[in-house]
């Protein structure tokens, strides 16, 4: 640890006496916190010390405090530690503010407010008595941070649109020090630039989200073999250019092969499925439900609650293995999707030896009512063979999209890995309407210097 860094966390302890902090070899806590993330690239960080504000105000202070130690002590934000990028939720050798203490949900007049701390799980949970829904994450234990403030899909984004253009108000820190509402009356230059800014413009510590009538929906899984897969995309390509696709289905297609999976040299699908009306065997699904052959005894479709979904979505997942996840956007054609299927296939065979192997080639798609109905709500226009696997595989996916002119130039800050550039994805003019919000809200540079990781405004 560093002599400035002691004393941040001297100055610190001083500002607020009572402050929750932990540092290394004091306590187990520190391991249990520190061990808790999603990914164990974000783990491998070791902190100077981990704080836990109570309160906004504790937040603001923490602000104030770093302020002076710009350029010579780093921090990070977590909220619930599920981005797989490495070092965008935890430091080394500097101080994370870890906001899971920061807890709370309420509804009020159809707007469902939300403290940075929770969990998406424990906000379906509050609104499942009330018949509500809210576009969020699909698993219980996705914090809320990482969605709200870039981008976002929701088993509900089909028919209301991205998580970030959901949020009617965001209760943010500033560099100053400030505690600001940014909505579409008060600082709405700021309100507009979180949606899709991440970590670079402050740190939000409540989200208000809009809420809708909503009741139980028809979800599960379908788990099948690699030769039904072409049907499956073709089926696929069907409904998202169909003239009449529903906005009550949501999609995602996979390819994934794992050694736990048992299954020798072949890769697996799955069919992960929602349709948002409590109704059994929806046209719409029926391609993908009974697909075959399959296999049955794992087919788990059925009318469940919200949260029933999403549980079953969080158990398909682990902690604590390395993730990366890369991201590519292109258009549906058929030839398009299968081609990037047998590059990914092809590419595996190197590295199916390596020790704990798990990967996937996953399609989640983007339709047209989902980008309407964001534009309706204001929308913004360990194993290096393994790394290598990955990075090759994606070239060619890429290239191939590209020399088909169907690729987007656009890449989801949630899915991007360190070598790719998530915020240039947005293109110059956006990119300059969120350099020029951090200079307004941020004038020196404190979230650009102080708070490293992620996809940074000016590097």
């Amino acid at each position: 640890m560093s002599v400035k860094t002691s004393q941040a966390i001297l100055a610190l302890r001083q500002t607020l006496p009572h402050a929750h902090l932990v540092t290394p070899g004091t306590t187990d806590e520190y391991k249990s916190l520190n061990d808790s993330y999603l990914s164990g690239f974000e783990s491998d960080l070791s902190p100077a010390c981990i704080f836990l504000p109570k309160s906004k105000e504790e937040v603001a202070a923490f602000v104030r405090t770093i302020h002076p130690f710009v350029g010579e002590v780093q921090s990070a934000i977590r909220a619930a530690g599920r981005q797989p990028l490495p070092g965008c939720a935890n430091v080394q050798d500097g101080i994370t503010v870890d906001l899971r203490s920061l807890t709370g949900v309420e509804v009020r007049d159809g707007v469902v407010r939300v403290a940075a701390g929770e969990s998406w799980g424990a906000v379906y949970e509050y609104l499942e008595p009330h018949g509500l829904g809210v576009t969020g994450g699909k698993s219980t234990t996705c914090g809320i941070g990482g969605l709200a403030t870039q981008g976002g899909l929701s088993l509900f984004s089909t028919r209301e649109g991205f998580i970030c253009d959901n949020v009617v108000n965001f209760e943010v820190v500033v560099a100053s020090g400030e505690i600001l509402n940014a909505n579409a009356q008060e600082n709405p230059y700021l309100w507009i630039a979180l949606r899709g800014g991440g970590n670079n413009l402050g740190i939000v510590t409540r989200f208000d989200f809009r809420t809708f009538e909503q009741g139980p929906i028809y979800a599960g899984f379908v788990w099948y073999f690699k030769p039904s897969f072409p049907n499956q995309l073709a089926a696929l390509v069907k409904e998202l250019t169909s003239p009449d696709a529903s906005v009550e289905a949501h999609l995602m297609l996979s390819m994934a092969y794992a050694q736990v999976f048992g299954n020798g040299n072949d890769v697996v699908c799955l069919n992960q499925l929602y349709y948002t009306q409590p109704v059994e065997d929806p046209p719409v699904l029926a391609p993908f439900v009974y697909v075959q052959p399959q296999r049955s005894e794992m087919n788990t479709m059925k009318i469940q609650t919200l949260l029933e979904a999403i549980t079953e979505q969080s158990a398909a997942g682990k902690d604590m293995i390395r993730y990366a996840i890369r991201l590519l956007c292109y258009t549906t054609p058929f030839h398009t999707l299968i081609t990037g299927g047998d590059i990914w296939c092809e590419e595996l065979k190197s590295v199916k030896d390596a020790t704990g192997l798990m990967c996937s080639y996953t399609l989640q798609p983007y339709p047209v009512s989902q980008l309407q109905k964001s534009s309706e709500n204001g929308g913004n226009d360990d194993d290096g063979r393994v790394a290598g696997f990955m990075q090759k595989a994606m070239e060619r996916i890429e290239r191939n999209a590209k020399d088909r002119s169907q690729l987007v130039p656009f890449i989801y800050w949630n899915y991007a890995f360190s070598d790719q550039d998530a915020l240039q994805s947005y293109g110059e003019e956006n990119v300059r309407k969120l350099q020029a919000a951090s200079k307004k809200y941020d004038p020196s540079g404190l979230f650009q210097t102080a708070c490293p990781g992620g996809f940074k405004l000016f590097k």
